[in-house]
């Protein structure tokens, strides 16, 4: 029985219905979140099941691991993109790694595969990423910041009671089940669908670079990725990157979606690069590739034309 933490969220349901079809049987934890997808719904209760658990309170966790005799976990908690305090961040985040481990340590757990991202490489002037690259200590982001000190103590802490944790450095996601809107890829997506402009009223002018990039992967490789990392038996590393191994621009995102919607409009893009953007910013996926044989299975036009396709019987 396979515990993912942060279950009831983007990549966590994913991975959750990756693991599903593979056999395997999961608890998804929920503290206020609650939107099991309907592709998981006849697996309630044989295959998937649910617990409400508060990841910050170590009675809660032990609980929940006791209860479900979980075998392992995936941790997929991330910082909330808006949240009450800086001061409640690191309280959450780092008292629930604490328990997590603690409880991995205590019912001796064959592995914890922590949801870390390639945020840690911001500042990096330039890819693509390996994992054995120094990080820069400063950190220009709240994603970039935790996971950097999340992957630091957990590594230290894991080495001190002989643990099996590794961290999986996540590129940047789009696809179905994605909600925040936060990315330019879902709202993009999401415009073309309405037949409308994507608004970028929230950003610099309205505009966007059509120059900049990132490592955008479609969720069923990064589910998939996690499944296999998290199911080998035997690691070489603590360490992994999963990714598309490519770096993609926002005019190509752009000509991938009017590919799949002819006709599809953006008026938000302008030439050039943000002025911090690093260069060729995809991630190294040999390591992965090497000991799992983890290849992408989507490009980019295929995955903006599959999550397209989703879109347009699944409105959001």
């Amino acid at each position: 029985m396979i515990l993912i933490i942060g279950g009831m969220g983007f990549i966590g349901l994913n991975t959750a219905q990756r693991l599903v079809e593979v056999g395997e049987q999961v608890v998804i934890t929920q503290h206020s979140a609650h939107r099991v997808p309907d592709l998981l719904n006849d697996k309630i209760g044989t295959q998937v099941f649910t617990a409400r658990m508060d990841v910050a309170n170590p009675y809660e966790v032990f609980d929940v691991v006791r209860r479900h005799k979980i075998d392992s976990i995936i941790n997929l908690m991330a910082p909330p993109a808006r949240s009450l305090s800086t001061q409640s961040d690191y309280q959450l985040y780092t008292m629930a790694l604490q328990n997590v481990l603690q409880a991995a340590h205590t019912f001796g757990l064959r592995r914890v595969s922590l949801g870390s991202s390639v945020g840690v490489y911001g500042g990096l002037p330039a890819g693509p990423f390996r994992e054995d690259v120094g990080l820069p200590i400063p950190s220009p982001t709240q994603v970039s910041a935790f996971k950097k000190g999340m992957e630091m103590h957990a590594h230290f802490y894991a080495a001190q009671l002989k643990l099996d944790v590794i961290a999986l450095r996540i590129a940047s996601i789009y696809g179905p089940l994605y909600y925040s809107m936060h990315n330019p890829i879902g709202r993009l997506c999401h415009a073309a669908v309405k037949k409308t402009e994507p608004d970028f009223s929230d950003r610099p002018d309205g505009k966007i670079f059509e120059d900049d990039q990132a490592d955008w992967t479609y969720v069923k490789d990064v589910a998939r990725g996690i499944q296999m990392l998290h199911a080998a038996p035997t690691l070489k590393h603590r360490v992994y990157n999963i990714g598309s191994g490519r770096a993609t621009s926002n005019k190509d995102i752009f000509d991938a979606v009017r590919k799949a919607v002819p006709g599809a409009t953006c008026s938000a893009l302008k030439p050039g690069t943000s002025p911090t953007a690093p260069m060729n910013p995809a991630t190294d996926l040999s390591r992965i590739d090497g000991e799992i044989g983890y290849k992408p299975e989507f490009t980019l036009e295929s995955g903006i034309a599959a999550y397209i396709e989703w879109l347009r019987t699944h409105p959001q």
